[in-house]
């Protein structure tokens, strides 16, 4: 089964709780705090890989978690940060945001890592918010919860050259005696369901190719197999186009060689711009060569390389790879595509929203509020008091009085409401 496209769900581990400890020694008010910060949690990272060629792995298995930070200990002990989780995908893959199908990365290197979410902050322990004046405080933070995120994997195939044209044209004949690949072949229409790959050796050289499969007309609008794999051609750089020219199933070569460039066309207009090599395939079951020269005549384009050949018996297949080569000498390498900075988790700790959402109730939130809200333990008077001086050397209580807020009116952040009092 050969998968391309999967929708899937991550999430970065939370960070771990801050500790509330007092160490027990003499001369020190209440033993003093030694509560430990939380450890952060694990990463969301993606690594691309040789050892897969498809995405069939996330057909069953859709929700990826990463570890969460452990709790912070006594004596000022950190705890322990959660373990990043690594997903392996084929090289070639695009990670996109699920929601506005924005690229977020592009897996065109083997073997490098890409952190796509990052893990929750660990809360701080109760020996952080110690000072002058709260030499015990009773109290500590909580680590920050990540959210859960949908995102999309598109594989497109990377090789050097793509082989298109109708089924049963002898593609994946020609990618076994050129290359390494073992495709199975067989002569019926659709034989191959999937892209193959394969490395082409010329002299101390060497390229891929990849067998593009299935391409009929109507790929482009959903007619077949084709338009699941037009996405594999916009990696490559050259295109091999194989037309069969004995016409043994009653088609003619010069349409097909139309019907299969319009349809590049409507999938991509950069597809259809793309350098072609066309081969004329099954050139030793042709007994007059009038179709060869019917074929060029149609094609009416003294710039085109054309090349006879005949995969089964591998005549003029030198000639191919050297003409191959050539052709991507002059063309320049492949890059990534030009990805612009995403981040799921960035977080602006700056942020405040303050609206009045009821008669002498006002909502604040944003990410300021989020951050400095995780220390706040409502049934402990410490933590209370330093929370209500952030919101007022922050100038938080300025913001909400030039809102209208007046003695006994109620502040809600999240789902706790606070009565403000002068």
């Amino acid at each position: 089964m050969f998968i391309d496209n999967v929708k899937i769900y991550i999430k970065a581990g939370n960070g771990g709780k801050g500790a509330i400890s007092f160490k027990r020694e003499k001369g020190i008010p209440n033993g003093g705090p030694d509560g430990g910060n939380g450890g952060r949690g694990g990463n969301i990272v993606f690594r691309a890989t040789r050892d897969l060629n498809n995405l069939v792995n996330f057909r069953f298995h859709s929700h990826f978690r990463a570890e969460n930070g452990e709790a912070g200990g006594s004596n000022n002990k950190i705890g322990k940060s959660g373990k990043d989780l690594v997903i392996n995908v084929p090289q070639g893959t695009i990670i996109k945001d699920a929601e506005t199908d924005k690229v977020i990365a592009d897996l065109f290197y083997l073997d490098k890592d890409y952190v796509i979410l990052k893990g929750g902050n660990g809360g701080k322990g109760n020996n952080f918010f110690k000072s002058p004046t709260r030499q015990a405080p009773h109290f500590s933070e909580t680590g920050e919860v990540t959210k859960e995120y949908a995102i999309k994997l598109e594989l497109k195939t990377i090789a050097d050259v793509g082989l298109i044209g109708f089924p049963n044209v002898g593609k994946s004949t020609l990618l076994s005696v050129i290359s390494n690949a073992k495709p199975k072949i067989a002569n019926y229409q659709f034989t191959t369901l999937s892209p193959n790959l394969g490395v082409v050796n010329y002299y101390e050289h060497s390229f891929v190719v990849a067998d593009i499969p299935g391409l009929i007309e109507g790929a482009s609008e959903g007619q077949g197999l084709g338009h699941e794999f037009l996405r594999h051609i916009e990696r490559t750089r050259l295109l091999v186009h194989i037309v069969d020219i004995s016409s043994q199933d009653g088609r003619e070569p010069y349409e097909d060689y139309l019907v299969i460039n319009e349809e590049l066309k409507k999938f991509n207009e950069k597809l259809s711009q793309l350098p072609q090599i066309i081969v004329l395939n099954k050139i030793d079951r042709v007994k007059d060569y009038f179709k060869v020269d019917e074929f060029k005549y149609k094609l009416n384009n003294k710039k085109a390389k054309v090349i006879c050949i005949s995969a089964l018996i591998k005549e003029n297949i030198e000639e191919l790879i050297r003409t191959i080569w050539q052709e991507l000498e002059k063309l320049p390498p492949q890059v990534p595509l030009d990805v612009e900075e995403f981040g799921f988790d960035k977080k602006d700790i700056t942020a405040i929203d303050i609206k009045k959402v009821e008669k002498d109730v006002y909502e604040i939130s944003g990410g300021f509020i989020e951050n400095i809200s995780r220390g706040i333990v409502v049934n402990d008077y410490e933590s209370l008091s330093y929370f209500w001086k952030r919101l007022k050397n922050d100038g938080i209580i300025s913001m909400l009085k030039e809102k209208g807020l007046k003695d006994g009116d109620t502040i809600r952040i999240g789902k706790v409401d606070f009565e403000y009092i002068e």
